[in-house]
């Protein structure tokens, strides 16, 4: 099956966004050049993951190309803003947000684009959070019930992902963000990474580009979306999230899981059925609800979509119109 526009992108004379194929979109690379090779390649892709330096010359290297016009732009209205006050504070970094589901391939699309940014000469430091390390440590889930909700909206430390963005925003130097263990699928207590002034932060997470219902008194509630300067969603039909999450799962089960100190141990020595069966009962119960439910709604509050089809690869670029 080819990559085509989501169905909720509309025909693009009625939609917000300017929607281009794979190879429109590749023709915007204006002659940027490859700094990656395939040795590098292969240790920034995921598990499951199939992305080529082709691959990477069509959709990444034009989206590094428009995310480094931007920095540039946002960069002189800075200066310009800067002398209209008469100040000289620090140049912020400039944010971007990165959303999607569950096995869609966040990570991946982060990491390459990371490594791809940094290598512009305006920006070379380019840091990666994941919102992985803001969840709730699973004793507090399980005291509140919603251990099954993990992911969820409702079990991220929201008050503690604003403060980190906020100081960020700043200006601030060794800011903290905590880190998560995907082997003990917790956050570890006392670890945290250091964020200190990097010309560009991408910030990756299922439900980064959500918001609330604005109150009734009028007064302002930030949300992580705020914070962001640029935001990009990865999309993808619900048939096909679910066989490559199924797929991931059996692999993990065959690497990962089998680790004595995984949290998900249990599940190493299950059957193939079994194995498939158990995997989709979460996908139904808790990663399809979300999608559902929080991620999938966020979509069209990106500036970007970058859509994939079953191959892993991505067929289109819809970007929101200035």
């Amino acid at each position: 099956m080819d990559a085509q526009p989501s169905e909720q992108v509309e025909r693009e004379e009625l939609s917000p966004y300017q929607i281009f194929s794979k190879a429109e979109w590749a023709k915007l690379r204006a002659g940027t050049p490859l700094t990656l090779d395939e040795t590098e390649l292969s240790e920034l892709r995921g598990m499951n993951e199939r992305v080529s330096l082709q691959e990477v010359e069509e959709i990444y290297l034009p989206l590094s190309r428009l995310i480094n016009l931007y920095v540039a732009a946002t960069q002189d209205l800075f200066k310009v803003t800067q002398q209209f006050l008469g100040s000289r504070e620090h140049q912020v970094p400039y944010i971007i947000g990165m959303a999607g589901s569950v096995a869609v391939g966040k990570s991946t699309t982060a990491r390459i684009l990371q490594r791809l940014l940094s290598r512009w000469k305006d920006h070379p430091k380019v840091d990666l959070v994941p919102t992985d390390g803001f969840l709730l440590p699973n004793a507090v889930l399980e005291s509140e019930g919603i251990m099954n909700r993990k992911g969820f909206p409702e079990s991220y430390d929201l008050p503690a992902v604003l403060r980190f963005l906020s100081d960020i925003k700043a200006g601030r130097s060794n800011v903290e963000a905590p880190v998560y263990s995907h082997l003990h699928y917790d956050v570890m207590a006392g670890e945290t990474i250091c964020i200190d002034r990097p010309d560009i932060l991408i910030v990756e997470g299922l439900n980064v580009l959500q918001t609330g219902k604005p109150p009734r008194d009028g007064k302002a509630i930030p949300y992580v979306s705020d914070f962001f300067d640029f935001s990009i969603y990865i999309d993808a039909d619900e048939d096909i999230l679910r066989f490559w999450y199924v797929e991931r799962f059996l692999q993990l089960r065959e690497t990962a899981f089998a680790n004595p100190l995984s949290y998900f141990h249990r599940y190493a020595s299950l059957g193939d059925d079994e194995a498939r069966e158990t995997a989709n009962s979460i996908w139904d119960n808790i990663n399809l609800a979300n999608l559902r439910e929080n991620v999938l709604p966020t979509r069209r509050r990106a500036q970007l979509i970058l859509r994939k089809g079953d191959n892993h690869q991505i067929g289109s670029v819809a970007l929101r119109k200035l």
